[in-house]
């Protein structure tokens, strides 16, 4: 499976943008798209995953009730909508993909990557 991510750009705190991740292949291999962050001389950051077959989503507590993650079954596209920025979600934005069936928050765990795409919030 290949992915490719797209939507990031610049904003002001308070804004809204939305990242979509789109894949290429047989999406029955997939079980998990998840979305991971990296700061400038930060570690890479799990931000949310979405189950593809189930629906089933999971964030990280400082982008709840921010950040939604949801898929589109037949355009193969995983989204992930961000309202509400903050100088502090400023980061490369990865999406990618494990055939594992289970969300996992460690990068390690997911086999194909989306190049990244940034997102500047300013304040």
């Amino acid at each position: 499976v290949q992915l490719q991510a797209s939507g990031g750009g610049s904003v002001q705190a308070g804004g809204s943008l939305t990242l979509s991740c789109a894949f290429h292949g047989d999406p029955s291999s997939l079980y998990a798209v998840g979305w991971f962050r990296q700061a400038p001389e930060k570690e890479r950051e799990f931000v949310g995953a979405i189950m593809w077959t189930s629906g089933i989503t999971r964030v990280i507590d400082s982008v709840k009730g921010r950040f939604t993650i949801s898929r589109d079954n037949a355009e193969n596209t995983v989204t992930l909508q961000m309202n509400n920025l903050k100088p502090e979600d400023t980061a490369v934005y990865y999406c990618a993909a494990r055939t594992s069936a289970m969300i996992s928050t460690n990068w390690k765990a997911y086999g194909s990557w989306g190049q990244g795409t940034l997102v500047t919030v300013s304040s």
